[in-house]
């Protein structure tokens, strides 16, 4: 017989669970090299949206980024550090207002973290060698991985 504390872990557990076992998480750093650099020197950098998403983990407006629309071939790249990210080839609609990916082009370019904010559970994606806020990772995405990898444009560029 179930206790009360077992139903409880059964039925609620999982609505508090990350994406799932499709999820790759960068636990290996050996490929990615950190780039240190001071608040200052990222504002210097990057633009103020690009600041306000990469560094202060915003959101830009639905609809507003650059490569929502986007239909050409390239790579993704961090706007932050130019890590390549993800293949134009794996770019869906989602119909989110976001640029969406069904994959990334190596699992060690990108770390999850856990993310409650705004009353929500959700993983964070982050690039793995600036440590920029990219976007979300959700398990509603088409096959082959069933993940929608939701991207801000503003922390992306495209090499064609």
């Amino acid at each position: 017989m179930m206790t009360r504390l077992a139903i409880i872990l059964v039925c609620v557990l999982p609505a508090f669970t990350s994406c799932g076992q499709n999820q790759q998480t960068n636990t290996n750093h050996e490929h990615t090299h950190a780039i240190p650099k001071s608040d200052k020197e990222w504002k210097e950098r990057l633009t103020e949206q690009e600041y306000y998403v990469l560094r202060q983990k915003g959101t830009e407006r639905a609809w507003t980024g650059e490569f929502v629309d986007y239909h050409g071939d390239g790579i993704f790249v961090c706007a932050g550090c130019g890590q390549e990210l993800f293949d134009a080839s794996t770019k869906f609609e989602s119909g989110s207002g976001w640029p969406s990916f069904w994959d990334v082009i190596d699992p060690t370019k990108v770390k999850l973290v856990g993310d409650r904010s705004h009353g929500m559970v959700r993983d964070e994606v982050v690039c793995s060698r600036c440590n920029g806020h990219l976007g979300h990772v959700f398990n509603d995405g088409p096959k082959p991985t069933g993940l929608r990898y939701c991207i801000n444009s503003v922390s992306l560029d495209v090499k064609e």
